[in-house]
């Protein structure tokens, strides 16, 4: 039997609110992905190192730590430019041409269903 790993692109989740990591990354998995979760910037970094499967990371802008999520969409843009980029907020809404390499926003509240035709968009 395959790992379902193996089978669907992985997506880190990376967002400081409990619930609302457990809720997306649920959403995801429904919708056929491999999903990991972190619950701060450099937590998703260190997943990413030991992970090189991962091919997107939905982040949320606003987190506690040392860098936020458009710090870290940059910095992951420099170290690993291969993963796609999706950032969130309810807060901040960030203009596209400041997400690199072409990343997406999808402004909090959002649905089940726009998380995942975004995610498959860019994964497309």
């Amino acid at each position: 039997m395959t790992s379902r790993s193996a089978q669907s692109p992985t997506v880190l989740v990376v967002e400081d609110e409990g619930l609302i990591r457990l809720d997306t990354s649920q959403t995801l998995r429904e919708a056929g992905f491999a999903v990991l979760e972190a619950g701060n910037a450099e937590e998703a970094l260190a997943r990413v190192e030991a992970r090189p499967d991962i091919r997107l990371v939905f982040t949320d802008v606003n987190m506690p730590g040392r860098m936020d999520g458009v710090e870290l969409a940059h910095c992951l843009h420099r170290l690993h430019p291969a993963i796609r980029l999706i950032l969130t907020s309810g807060k901040t809404a960030v203009p596209k041409d400041e997400i690199p390499d072409d990343g997406d926003f999808i402004a909090k509240p959002y649905s089940a269903e726009s998380v995942a035709r975004a995610v498959r968009r860019m994964l497309a």
